[in-house]
């Protein structure tokens, strides 16, 4: 697969979120470096939700030891964590 842009990224991310864990266009509010978790955005099921998304999108693996806040915890956070796994 070539390599994805992080603008794309972002915005696949974004679309992600609202669609499975907004109610409406919430996302506006949310910043690139905002916590999932401390906003209260997604739990420990939502991360098994994002992580299987993150899967069939961009077909790549993430391993238990990967599923980590530094990796999947912000939007920045997994630009640069599927940038990574992809490269």
């Amino acid at each position: 697969m070539p390599p994805i842009e992080a603008a794309t990224l972002r915005t696949d991310i974004r679309e992600f979120i609202a669609e499975t864990f907004f109610v409406g266009d919430e996302t506006d509010e949310l910043a690139d470096s905002d916590s999932f978790m401390q906003k209260g955005i997604i739990d420990s099921t939502g991360v098994l939700e994002l992580t299987s998304f993150l899967e069939e999108k961009y077909n790549l693996t993430v391993e238990d030891e990967e599923m980590i806040p530094d990796n999947l915890d912000t939007v920045a956070n997994l630009v640069g964590f599927i940038t990574r796994k992809m490269s």
